[in-house]
């Protein structure tokens, strides 16, 4: 699904849910829509006040928390402790981290034969496999 479409996923469910559609929430859910990968509510923050947008911090932790719970974002926890947020698409296509030890750096990557590998291990086990995060945790190119 493109970021475009997401976002206007987002904003319908959003209207099912009740909520208007306030000129803040929309900035989030349109400036979500263009990542490619999770970023932390700081740098949603200040992505948004690079775009002239006034948005305060504490709105961005509570239409966060609001997507979060309509299941339109997933809360990504790589480890550093601060959480990161992105889109949860609606068909349920998805990404995988790579996460640099040294700049912080976040990578997106996917891999077919990952997520048949962790289907087949979690069916082995007898588990129905609803959701899974890998994080690869390294130096990038440019660290090592």
């Amino acid at each position: 699904m493109a970021a475009a479409t997401w976002s206007e996923h987002a904003g319908e469910e959003l209207r099912r849910a009740g909520f208007r559609s306030g000129g803040a929430r929309r900035a989030v859910v349109d400036f979500l829509g263009r990542r490619d990968c999770c970023v932390s509510a700081q740098e949603l923050h200040d992505g948004l006040r690079g775009e002239g947008r006034a948005v305060g911090i504490a709105t961005v932790y509570r239409v966060l928390e609001q997507l979060v719970g309509l299941r339109l974002v997933h809360r990504v926890e790589l480890g550093e402790g601060v959480a990161r947020f992105e889109p949860a698409l609606p068909g349920g296509e998805h990404h995988h981290h790579l996460v640099c030890d040294d700049c912080g750096r976040v990578e997106p990557f996917s891999d077919p034969a990952l997520e048949r590998a962790l289907s087949r291990v979690a069916g082995t086990r007898g588990y129905d496999l609803d959701a899974h995060d890998v994080v690869l945790r390294g130096a990038c190119a440019d660290c090592r």
